[in-house]
């Protein structure tokens, strides 16, 4: 490992390597097991406002934690340095962390039959050959377009484009090693109108691995644009109880909250809302929850976990019913079960969509909430109690008639969840979370 300051970290190949020669010299200490996780990655970010160039930020990360598990103990050192000295030093810290720390039956590397036996080819890198200058170029695209749109956008808060192409890699004493690499871009928009009735700020953004399947800056903007425009004249609502519909921007959040609660350190630590939900339902029963992370392309794909697990296509909630927990190696012995392929978070999770479009569903509400943006963090995931700010539009037979502000949803997210009237085939591509626009038959509007 002498020579580790002269290689190239932003080849994968090279972090591969050098995760199977630190599990190798970390296994001169005699310790159960070790793992080493490898990440590294350049970008470039530019943001205008007003015309002119206001930001250019280049990016070049990288990282390592390596863990080492001992009679039972755990200890783990990170570091930014990839010098030999710098890594010998992370070895001896981490098994002088283990050597102090409590014993746990629990923890230690995942089982060798859980493991990747291969690494699909997933179309995940799809690096963008974009300078500084045309970055600014599209981004002052992006604003001329907003600006012209209408003239009640009075200034521009801001347009940015977004570059990013990266390496993970990972390797344990079982032999194990893996890595891929990622790319994820985005140009987005936020723009401020001004009418007699005041000011509102309106956004959008578009993303993906591949930079051919951004929107067109043009159509970024003008949507920012048209955004903001729909909200001017915003007001509070009285206190009712309404139908509610989340725009699918939105409406990942609303499963996020059923993920966390379904995680297996949600189940072991006793501190959700679905405790033992395992086979009860915790969705309406027509609904349907798969997790698909080899999808080509997408966001949330990867071939294995943080574990080096394997990652598989499974299904999460099966006609309301939750199928399996989201397990890491640690919470699955914590739970005495298996490890789902889990470690770190879901790989894309598609809700079954609808066959009404977000027109056809907002044509189909006598009177509602439209909720286009949320606020706030009053969500309990253990009580599963949840009170946000919001603001959208009254939707009034079939049609959306008026922009609200400074309302606040309230409900139990149990009752949320088994309350899902009907799932959009409108499926936001941009996360990790697959949903079409989200109606819930009532919530509580808190508002003048």
């Amino acid at each position: 490992m002498k020579t580790i300051e002269k290689r190239d970290f932003s080849l994968p190949e090279t972090l591969d390597r050098l995760a199977v020669e630190i599990v190798s010299r970390a296994g001169d200490l005699g310790v159960d097991g070790i793992e080493v996780a490898i990440s590294s990655g350049n970008g470039l970010s530019v943001t205008v406002r007003g015309g002119a160039c206001e930001t250019v930020e280049h990016q070049r990360d990288k990282s390592l934690a390596i863990t080492v598990y001992h009679g039972g103990r755990k200890g783990t050192a990170t570091s930014s340095d990839f010098s030999a000295q710098a890594l010998a030093d992370s070895i001896a810290a981490a098994k002088r962390i283990a050597d102090y720390a409590e014993s746990d039956p629990c923890a230690g590397l995942a089982e060798p039959e859980f493991l990747a036996s291969e690494i699909p080819e997933l179309a995940l890198d799809h690096p963008w050959e974009i300078d500084a200058e045309a970055a600014i170029e599209l981004a002052l695209e992006c604003e001329r377009a907003a600006l012209s749109f209408d003239r009640r956008i009075k200034q521009s808060d801001g347009c940015s484009v977004d570059r990013y192409r990266g390496a993970h890699a990972y390797a344990n004493s079982h032999g194990f090693h893996g890595v891929y690499r990622g790319t994820r871009h985005s140009l987005s928009a936020i723009m401020i109108g001004d009418d007699a009735q005041g000011m509102q700020r309106g956004y959008w953004y578009s993303a993906a691995r591949d930079p051919e399947d951004l929107e067109v800056p043009e159509a970024v903007g003008a949507t920012a644009a048209r955004r903001t425009i729909a909200k001017l004249g915003a007001r509070k609502i009285p206190t009712t109880e309404l139908p509610i519909l989340f725009e699918a921007g939105v409406a990942a959040s609303l499963i996020g909250h059923l993920v966390s609660a379904i995680s297996g350190a949600a189940q072991y630590r006793r501190a959700s809302f679905l405790l033992d939900a395992l086979g009860e339902a915790v969705l309406a029963p027509s609904l349907n929850v798969h997790e698909q992370p080899h999808l080509p392309g997408a966001i949330g794909s990867a071939p294995f976990d943080g574990d080096g697990v394997a990652t598989v296509t499974k299904a999460i909630v099966t006609s309301g019913r939750l199928e399996t927990y989201l397990l890491s190696a640690y919470a699955a012995r914590k739970l005495d079960r298996t490890p789902t392929g889990n470690a770190g978070g879901v790989h894309n999770l598609v809700l079954q969509q609808g066959e009404r479009d977000f027109d056809a569903m907002v044509a189909g509400l006598d009177r509602a909430l439209l909720v286009t943006d949320l606020m706030g963090f009053g969500v309990n995931t253990v009580t599963g109690d949840y009170s946000r700010g919001a603001s959208g539009f009254i939707v009034e037979r079939g049609e959306i008639a008026q922009a609200v502000e400074e309302v606040t949803i309230a409900a139990n997210l149990k009752d949320m969840l088994m309350g899902i009237v009907e799932i959009g085939s409108d499926v936001d591509l941009r996360g990790n979370i697959r949903s079409g626009s989200i109606l819930i038959d009532h919530m509580a509007v808190a508002g003048s």
